[in-house]
C-alpha cells in the first residue's frame, strides 16, 4: 500500500478545490495560468529547494510569459551553479510542502497525473540536497535530524529542510536514526562535493513533530465488532483485560501505510528487511546494519527498519535497542494522532511494522523496570489489535506484579 492509494480521493478532492479556489476570478487558459503563476508567487518562497528529473537543484523563479503552449516555466539552479529553465510541471518540491501542493494542482489542471512515481534507487539512495555554509551558524549550538549511522560518521539533515549533511562527531556514542542530536560545532568543509560539520554532541531528543514527516497514510477497512469476534470457547470466562474493549462496542479498523523504499512490489523477493535478517542470521552483522540504516536515511517512516534495528541489539543493549522502537512507534502515531480509537488488527499486513514497534519497545520498558510505563503499552496494544497475535496479553499478570524480567527468563519475547 502506498499514501498514493490510501487518500487518493481525498487528494483529488482538496486539489480541485484548490484549482476552483486559484482560479475562480479567471476566465480562459491565458488568464488561469496568470492566476497560477501568482499564486505560486505569494505562497512559495524562493529559492526552493526541489528536484527535476532525480537531479537536485535550487527553484529561484516560476513564471509565465503569456505564451500559452509553453506554460508556467520555472529558471533552476543546478549544483554546479549553471542555470535552466524547464516547464514547471516537472519541478519536484519535498513531499508535503506548499510548493509540492501547488504543482499538483497545476499538474491536474493540466489534467496530467498530479502525483508522478517517482524512480527509486536501490534502498532509495536517491540524490539529496547539500547543506551550504550559509544554512549554519558554527558559534552556537546546531541541531540536526539523524538520518542514519555509519562506523565513525552519522548522516544527518538540517531542520526544517531536506539539505544533507555528514557529521563526524568526537566521540561517536549512542545515536539513533529520527532523534535529533544538539552539536557544538568545530568545523565545516567540503571534501568530494560532500558537506561534512565536526563537533562534539552534546544531548540527544526525540521529537517526532520536529522532524517534519508527511504523516503514514491511514486506510480504512471496515467496522470491527466484537461480537464478531472470537474470545474463547463458549464456556470460557472473558478474560479481565477483554471486558472494556467488548463493551466498548464496535470501532472503525485501518491499515497503516507501510513505506519501504526501492522495493519492487512487482518482485516478492524484493524484500531489504528480509535481506537484512537473512545476513544477520548468517553473521553479516555489518552488512544487515548498514541495509536498514540505508532504509532509515532513505526514508525515517520505515518503521519496520527502526524496529529491527531495535531486534538486532534486543538481547544484548535494550537500553539503547528502546530507543530505536520509541523512534518507530512515534513516527507511527504521527498518524493516529492522540485520539485515535480504532483498531489495527495484525491480519493487516502493512500494520505489523509499527505493532512491531510497540511491541519491542513495551518489552524494553519492562526489562528496563519501568513497569508502569509497559502496562500501559501493552493494554494500548490490546486495544489496538483485540486478537493479540504478538501474545501481550500472557505479560499482564508479571508487568502488574512488577515481576523482574530476568525471573521469567525473557520467555516473552
Amino acid at each position: 500500500m502506498n499514501s498514493r492509494s490510501t487518500n487518493e480521493h481525498q487528494d483529488l478532492k482538496a486539489l480541485d478545490e484548490m484549482i476552483e479556489k486559484i482560479t475562480v476570478d479567471a476566465y480562459g487558459d491565458h488568464e488561469q495560468l496568470w492566476a497560477f503563476r501568482q499564486v505560486f508567487e505569494d505562497d512559495i518562497d524562493l529559492p526552493a529547494d526541489g528536484f527535476v528529473i532525480g537531479e537536485p537543484i535550487s527553484v529561484l523563479e516560476i513564471d509565465y510569459d503569456g505564451n500559452e503552449r509553453r506554460g508556467l516555466t520555472a529558471r533552476c539552479r543546478r549544483e554546479d551553479g549553471s542555470e535552466h529553465t524547464v516547464a514547471a510541471s516537472e519541478v519536484v518540491f519535498p513531499v508535503g510542502s506548499a510548493g509540492a501542493w501547488l504543482i499538483a494542482a497545476y499538474r491536474r489542471w493540466l489534467n496530467i497525473d498530479p502525483f508522478p512515481a517517482q524512480e527509486q534507487a536501490p534502498y532509495g539512495r536517491k540524490r539529496q540536497h547539500k547543506a551550504t555554509t550559509d544554512d549554519l551558524d558554527l558559534s552556537q549550538p546546531v541541531d540536526l535530524i539523524v538520518l542514519s549511522v555509519k562506523e565513525r560518521t552519522v548522516r544527518c539533515r538540517l531542520p526544517g529542510s531536506e539539505r544533507a549533511i555528514t557529521l563526524r562527531p568526537s566521540g561517536l556514542g549512542d545515536v539513533v536514526p529520527g532523534e535529533i542530536v544538539t552539536v557544538k560545532p568545530r568545523k565545516q568543509w567540503r571534501y568530494a562535493g560532500h558537506p561534512y560539520l565536526s563537533g562534539e554532541i552534546h544531548s540527544t531528543r526525540l521529537e517526532a513533530e520536529a522532524l517534519h514527516l508527511v504523516p503514514l497514510g491511514l486506510q480504512e477497512i471496515g467496522v470491527w465488532d466484537p461480537k464478531e469476534h472470537y474470545w474463547g470457547e463458549e464456556n470460557d470466562p472473558i478474560e479481565p483485560w477483554a471486558k472494556p474493549i467488548i463493551a466498548h462496542g464496535p470501532r472503525p479498523e485501518f491499515e497503516m501505510e507501510q513505506v519501504l523504499p526501492g522495493q519492487d512490489p512487482d518482485d516478492p523477493f524484493d524484500d531489504p528487511i528480509t535481506q537484512a535478517d537473512d545476513l544477520m542470521e548468517a553473521g553479516e552483522r555489518a552488512e544487515a546494519k548498514k541495509i536498514l540504516m540505508d532504509l532509515c536515511q532513505a526514508d525515517l517512516r520505515c518503521l519496520d527498519a527502526h524496529s529491527h534495528l531495535g531486534n538486532f541489539i534486543f538481547d544484548h543493549y535494550p537500553q539503547d535497542a528502546v530507543r530505536h522502537y520509541e523512534v518507530g512507534l512515534r513516527i507511527g502515531e504521527l498518524t493516529l494522532g492522540k485520539g485515535f480509537t480504532g483498531v489495527l488488527q495484525w491480519g493487516y499486513i502493512d500494520n505489523r511494522p509499527f505493532l512491531r514497534c510497540m511491541h519491542g519497545y513495551g518489552l524494553c520498558l519492562w526489562r528496563l523496570g519501568r513497569f508502569d510505563e509497559a502496562l500501559y503499552v501493552f493494554d494500548r496494544m490490546l486495544w489496538l489489535n483485540p486478537s493479540d497475535n504478538q501474545g501481550v496479553r500472557f505479560l499482564l499478570e508479571e508487568v502488574k506484579s512488577k515481576t523482574a524480567w530476568e525471573d521469567c527468563q525473557g520467555a516473552w519475547r
